[in-house]
């Protein structure tokens, strides 16, 4: 940056610029909205922000974050201890709980399987996973990575550790959007449509 920028205005700035999907001008925005703000809202963000590493952690069971251990998820009673739907990422743990329909307990990955990114298996909590099924006794494993070269990549990779353990593996289905007009799907998820059709 310009000379005529102070150094703790640089700071921030570069501090924003490397967070997924901000780029150096709304990093710029954001450290002269939070100068322009009123001091107890910038130090109200910089206290919830060392609240958000100091007072969370991940579950020793799913390793979905939270502030207590195991999580609520993994500690209700009223949860169907026998399925586990694994997930690369806590947002899609969120996503799939925003439907209200799956009442089973997670397992998050962290990431999906990418050589080109330097994440192999052994990055991931796929031992834990396998470790966890053999214990727990689960009966079905729902394999919710998303679609695409890494997500498919890794549910191959864990089909594959848990054969033989005598779960249950599933995935979860793909195909057509709701609303969707045909003309308009790309050829691979019409292709997955196709295959994945069911019997009325």
């Amino acid at each position: 940056m310009s000379q005529a920028v102070p150094e703790p205005i640089t700071k921030v700035v570069e501090a924003f610029s490397r967070l997924p999907g901000v780029g150096p001008k709304t990093a710029s925005r954001l450290t002269y909205f939070l100068l322009r703000a009123p001091e107890d809202y910038s130090l109200g963000l910089a206290q919830a922000l060392t609240n958000l590493k100091a007072q969370t952690r991940f579950c020793s069971r799913c390793f979905n974050i939270t502030v207590a251990d195991p999580c609520p998820i993994c500690a209700a009673a009223d949860r169907d201890a026998d399925t586990i739907a694994v997930v690369e990422e806590p947002l899609d743990l969120l996503a799939i709980e925003r439907t209200g329909i799956f009442r089973g307990r997670y397992h998050v990955l962290h990431g999906a399987i990418s050589p080109v990114d330097g994440i192999g298996p052994d990055d991931l909590k796929i031992r834990q996973l396998s470790d966890r099924v053999q214990k727990e006794g689960t009966r079905e494993v729902i394999i919710a990575t998303n679609p695409g070269m890494e997500g498919d990549a890794t549910a191959m990779y864990v089909q594959r550790e848990l054969a033989g353990s005598g779960v249950t593996i599933t995935r979860l289905a793909r195909g057509l959007p709701s609303g969707g007009d045909l003309e308009y799907v790309d050829s691979i998820t019409l292709m997955r449509a196709l295959e994945g059709r069911s019997e009325l």
